[in-house]
């Protein structure tokens, strides 16, 4: 029998950071990270193995990372809390002191006719599987994303690279309805179909039709698309069976249940990344989001707590997106105005647009566009938006940053900021800076 002080199951973005931390934190502790996959693919970058990138072979988390942890693949079975053991596929037994869950989870797969038909594909994050997609799109015309969130409009957008006539099907108002606001949706929907994908919102799809092919996906209301290839981009669900069998508590969110410090009902159990339970920032109540950003924080925090508890707490998943579509960059951080709206919050919306780089004249400017939300009780930042240049995604962060940190209006407006002409817009017409100075105006004073 092996054994390990730590022991690491799976080992994606979350179990790769949570040896990382563990190793530099407990340097002289024992890391084994176990997982099924040969190789593990960054997972952000899967849908640009389609178009940009062109191979799945281009979107591999180097095993490097690992450093002196040992890395075993193998499937694990079974965990045993009384003896602290797990039990592998391959009829290993491995003991541990600590134990970090990293399950991640699966693709949400519809109840509906033809989802099992040759060329649906879900988004998995298999090698093989991904291998098998990109063959298909290879040798198709027409593909159908049923999902217009992050993933399934960074799809549509990487098809259309390829030259496929794409279609994007869409339950909700809008794409990216769940992260942006409605404008900012209707913005970003305008671009996907000035590069020529077809956009159908308030859309439900009936079934995927086909007889020994695919042949077209049916909507409500009398629609048909016609698909050579059809990709299912409907979220997520937590692999938590491992978690459940050993008799872990489940939270509401169907993730497994954790406290601040990623502590399970096990105290010498931890779980991170998508398979944990999530808690919003703003209201401590469960929340969906799973992002593989959130799952390497949390692995920073498990990391750091394994035999000092408490080193490192959650204080709540803010929600931190970014993607590009069609040329334009998105970056979202905390609440939108709507989400905010719908929690009770009484707001204060400041908004600045201006180029990303001054002069505007100078060569790539493009206009750049922030939101900012605020609390009109305590003038705190609580959401933002961004849209336009290559800079909205780390707007998006630092906004983050200004919202975890408490940062009122007024703060904001007189942060330190540093500026370049083929950086970041004027200082004169910063976009952060001037938004809150809108914002201030409409605060009471």
């Amino acid at each position: 029998m092996k054994q390990a002080d730590v022991v690491i199951v799976g080992g994606s973005a979350a179990g790769i950071e949570a040896a990382i931390t563990a190793r530099k934190q407990y340097p002289s502790k024992k890391v084994i990270v176990i997982r099924k996959e040969e190789r593990a693919l960054v997972p952000c970058g899967i849908p640009y193995i389609m178009g940009t990138l062109g191979s799945v072979e281009k979107d591999i988390l180097p095993v490097a990372m690992l450093g002196n942890a040992e890395l075993i693949i193998d499937e694990v079975t079974s965990i045993d809390r009384e003896a602290k053991t797990v039990t592998t596929a391959k009829g290993g037994i491995i003991g541990y002191d600590k134990l970090i869950l990293a399950t991640g989870s699966r693709p949400v797969v519809p109840r509906m006719p033809g989802v099992d038909l040759s060329n649906v594909f879900t988004i998995r994050k298999e090698i093989d599987y991904l291998e098998k997609l990109q063959k298909a799109l290879k040798q198709a015309k027409d593909v159908v994303v049923v999902g217009g969130g992050f993933i399934g409009a960074e799809f549509a957008d990487e098809c259309r690279k390829m030259g496929l006539s794409v279609t994007v099907v869409e339950l909700l108002e809008h794409c990216l309805y769940l992260n942006c606001d409605e404008d900012f949706c209707i913005s970003i929907e305008g671009k996907m179909r000035e590069v020529g994908v077809q956009v159908n919102t308030t859309c439900r799809v009936k079934a995927i039709v086909g007889d020994q092919k695919l042949d077209y996906v049916e909507c409500e209301k009398g629609l048909h698309f016609n698909a050579d290839v059809v990709i299912l981009a409907l979220g997520v669900v937590p692999n938590t069976e491992l978690a459940s069998d050993a008799g872990l508590e489940i939270g509401e969110q169907k993730g497994i249940l954790v406290d601040q410090y990623m502590i399970t009902s096990d105290p010498n159990i931890f779980a991170i990344g998508d398979c944990a339970e999530k808690f919003c920032f703003f209201t401590g109540k469960p929340t969906a989001i799973r992002l593989a950003s959130v799952a390497s924080r949390e692995a920073r925090i498990a990391g750091a707590n394994l035999f000092q508890p408490r080193r490192r707490r959650n204080q709540g998943t803010i929600g931190v997106f970014g993607t590009m579509i069609a040329d334009t960059s998105t970056g979202v951080a905390g609440l939108t105005e709507r989400a905010a709206r719908d929690l009770g919050f009484d707001l204060v919306i400041g908004e600045a647009a201006a180029p990303d780089r001054h002069p505007g004249s100078m060569p790539g400017a493009r206009e750049l566009r922030v939101k900012l939300i605020f609390d009109r009780s305590t003038a705190k930042l609580i959401g933002g938006e961004a849209c336009g240049g290559v800079t909205a995604g780390e707007i998006a962060n630092v906004l983050a940053q200004a919202i975890a940190a408490g940062m009122t209006a007024n703060d904001i407006a007189i942060s330190h900021i540093g500026t370049h002409p083929a950086l970041t817009a004027s200082p004169l017409v910063y976009q952060i800076v001037n938004a809150a100075e809108e914002a201030i105006i409409k605060l009471p004073r």
